[in-house]
């Protein structure tokens, strides 16, 4: 149920406030691409097909970037880092430089302190699996010399961390597909303990390959609408089959209120409150009525201080199966009750796909944009709103948000029971808003 009396807010210097947005996804190599994409209804899944030179392609469903990280890195960098980190830095940078420093290095140049936080769920899985082919067709004198470094989960975050001159910290959140999220989580924690003045945040994932792809096949997770690649993501519909996974990456800058104002710096938004919790249930399923997620939901309007009823918009976790997105709704129900129809849920997975360790950072940012643009997107796929389901879901056309001051909630949930609640709020008045 909702909570009734708000927390301790942090104090007000030590607000987050969100200054920069970076984003590349499956609609769009950066924010205005894939913001636009999204609200016009379009869809990045496309049919695939892998498999081996000598034998039968097997084909999948999948979401891959719009636009390839190597094409936009300097080709040195790109070269040594693996397709996640390369992710990681795209929209990290866009994100820096949307925060008011023209380049990442300027960043640290202040003398602030900086800390990087970027979750993965499978990170750098197709480096390991290419230095592995080497090793077996061309003996191990041919492995990259960089493989420990390209195979560890922190890589992105280091990469990211060498970037910006990041000295308050550089953590790798894992926690499978609510990574992203967790990052978010841990950046709210360093501003409030002081232990920062500005966190790069977020996730990234590049897991398009054939052994994951084959392996999420073999759980029964992913659609099998191959001959409709555009209406194979479906969250929350009554014909969902599956998710479709994606890739790409989701980055902000979350910075203290008072740092903020002392740079004059613009405000995106505020991150106001976060809560994790475990199920305890089972590695890949969910537990009975949502109640993990719920709890986190709770959990994480208690830490912003805030009341169910203040929430208008969701941004949900989502992702298209049928037993995932049923348990995610009996969460919101458990925690907004009778005034869960005035909640506007989004389900933006049905655009990008499933992107994994990053996909609570791309939706911690698509949050930003809709409570700053107060719109709220769509999902694209959406016909019939499922049975069980109940939940004001947009989609497919985007819906705008009420007036007055704006409050929101995105859920993330990965394998191991993790769940991680965000909250968010509009940009106070009296701070430069985005535009």
């Amino acid at each position: 149920m909702s909570p009734r009396h708000a927390a301790h807010p942090a104090p007000g210097e030590r607000a987050a406030v969100v200054t920069g947005l970076g984003l590349t996804t499956a609609l769009g190599g950066d924010v205005p691409s894939t913001w636009r994409a999204l609200l016009g209804g379009a869809c990045g899944v496309e049919r695939v097909d892998f498999g081996p030179p000598d034998g039968p392609a097997q084909s999948y469903l999948a979401a891959p970037a719009a636009v390839d990280p190597a094409t936009v890195l300097p080709s040195a960098k790109a070269a040594h880092c693996d397709r996640s980190a390369r992710f990681a830095l795209v929209a990290a940078r866009e994100a820096v430089r949307d925060a008011g420093f023209p380049e990442p290095s300027d960043l640290a140049a202040t003398g602030s302190r900086v800390a990087v936080v970027v979750g993965v769920g499978l990170g750098g899985l197709t480096s390991v699996l290419e230095q592995n082919r080497r090793l077996e067709t061309q003996g191990a004198g041919r492995v990259s010399p960089r493989t420990i470094p390209l195979m560890l989960p922190n890589h992105p975050a280091a990469e990211v961390g060498l970037m910006v001159g990041a000295k308050a910290g550089v953590h790798a959140p894992v926690s499978a597909c609510a990574s992203g999220a967790e990052a978010l989580a841990q950046a709210l924690g360093l501003i409030r303990d002081g232990r920062a003045d500005i966190v790069v945040a977020g996730g990234a994932e590049a897991a398009l390959h054939p052994l994951t792809l084959a392996g999420f096949a073999r759980l029964k997770a992913l659609s099998r609408r191959l001959d409709d690649p555009k209406g194979a993501s479906r969250p929350f519909d009554a014909d969902r089959d599956g998710f479709v996974m994606g890739e790409g990456a989701g980055m902000l800058v979350v910075e203290s209120a008072g740092h903020a104002a002392a740079r004059g710096a613009r405000v995106h938004g505020r991150l106001t409150g976060a809560a994790v919790t475990n199920d305890s249930h089972h590695v890949a399923q969910p537990a009975p009525g949502g109640t993990g997620c719920a709890a986190a939901v709770d959990a994480a309007l208690r830490d912003a201080g805030l009341l169910a009823e203040q929430v208008q918009h969701v941004n949900a976790h989502a992702t298209s199966t049928p037993l995932g997105d049923l348990g995610e709704a009996q969460a919101l129900h458990r925690v907004f009750a009778k005034g869960v129809d005035d909640v506007v849920v989004s389900a933006t997975k049905a655009a990008f796909g499933h992107t994994l360790g990053a996909a609570g950072a791309i939706e911690a940012v698509l949050t930003v944009l809709a409570l700053r643009e107060r719109t709220a997107p769509p999902a694209c796929s959406l016909e019939r709103v499922g049975p069980g389901i109940g939940l004001n879901v947009v989609g497919p056309v985007p819906a705008p948000l009420p007036p007055g001051p704006l409050a929101a909630v995105t859920t993330s949930m990965g394998f191991g029971g993790h769940n991680v609640a965000l909250t968010f709020a509009d940009a106070p008045a009296d701070v430069p808003a985005g535009v």
